[in-house]
């Protein structure tokens, strides 16, 4: 009687287990069947929609403040930095302040533009060049002068500021020789001094140091300068200069070049004489004498024939 109650015992555990699992899968059906859908692993979740990329703008000047010296041309980098979903086109436009002018071009390209398309996403943004200058002939005093770069594309925008310090005006220099005459050309007996008297000049702002004078002339010809040189000339100031134009005795009668030069520190100037070399006054005297017999003989000749 053994045997037959643990073959009743193991078969009555055994259904015991069978109906635990079954049971715990008809609650689990029931509950999903409650719920309308069963719950998927953590791991096997479905990801979220991405959200589209935030829509921003951004005009960046690389250096927004220059200084130089008046009447030069300021140019400014500004990077366009751009986010969004798709490219855009973007109005540019650049407000100058009174007695200047200004222009937007691209980085690469002496040409001006009034636009720009961005593309969103790029590694590194797009730039364009903003120049600024005051007008032809100008010279804007020292101090401040602000330039306004726009940018805008519907409800994107940004603006920025650009400053053009002018530090100072530029010193200038400019020497100009004339004759007392405003003749360039000039007599000269050979043999003797030939003095020409010139007037130096300085039309610029600033002033030069230390003038020297040379000439280059033909060979055997001597030119001196009185004075020899001159140590500074004052803006709007004037020197005259004596010159000494000597050609040799024997020179041909005809014309002739003679530079003469007037190298300053900062400026420089050279004066181009034409001289003519005239005849020997022993020699003009000759001349005259013989014109002179000859009309007097003629005169002789003609009161005689005159008296036959």
């Amino acid at each position: 009687m053994v045997r037959p109650t643990r073959y009743v015992f193991c078969f009555v555990l055994l259904f015991a287990m069978l109906s635990g699992l079954l049971g715990g899968s008809v609650v689990l059906a029931a509950q999903e069947a409650s719920n309308g859908s069963a719950s998927l692993p953590p791991s096997q979740e479905e990801p979220p929609p991405e959200e589209p990329p935030e829509t921003k703008f951004e005009a960046i000047p690389r250096y927004p403040v220059m200084r130089a010296f008046s009447g030069e041309i300021f140019e400014f980098e500004i990077s366009l930095v751009y986010q969004g979903s798709e490219p855009r086109a973007f109005d540019l436009d650049l407000t100058v302040p009174v007695g200047w002018i200004g222009e937007i071009r691209p980085t690469y390209g002496e040409f001006m533009i009034e636009s720009i398309t961005l593309e969103p996403g790029k590694t590194y943004p797009d730039k364009v060049k903003v120049l600024i200058a005051p007008l032809a002939g100008e010279l804007p005093e020292p101090g401040e002068y602000t330039a306004t770069f726009n940018a805008g594309s519907g409800e994107l925008k940004d603006s920025v500021e650009l400053t053009a310090v002018v530090t100072e005006i530029p010193p200038t220099y400019n020497l100009y020789v004339s004759t007392a005459t405003l003749r360039r050309n000039m007599e000269a007996k050979a043999g003797e001094d030939n003095h020409l008297t010139v007037i130096v000049e300085n039309y610029g702002t600033g002033t030069i140091d230390n003038i020297t004078f040379t000439s280059t002339k033909s060979e055997g010809w001597s030119v001196t300068f009185t004075p020899y040189k001159i140590d500074a000339l004052e803006p709007g100031l004037q020197q005259e200069v004596d010159i000494v134009i000597a050609p040799p005795a024997k020179t041909i009668a005809g014309d002739y070049n003679v530079l003469l030069k007037f190298l300053g520190e900062k400026a420089t100037y050279t004066l181009e004489m034409r001289v003519t070399v005239i005849t020997p006054t022993i020699w003009g005297g000759a001349g005259i004498g013989i014109a002179v017999a000859v009309i007097a003989g003629l005169v002789v000749l003609f009161r005689r024939l005159g008296r036959r």
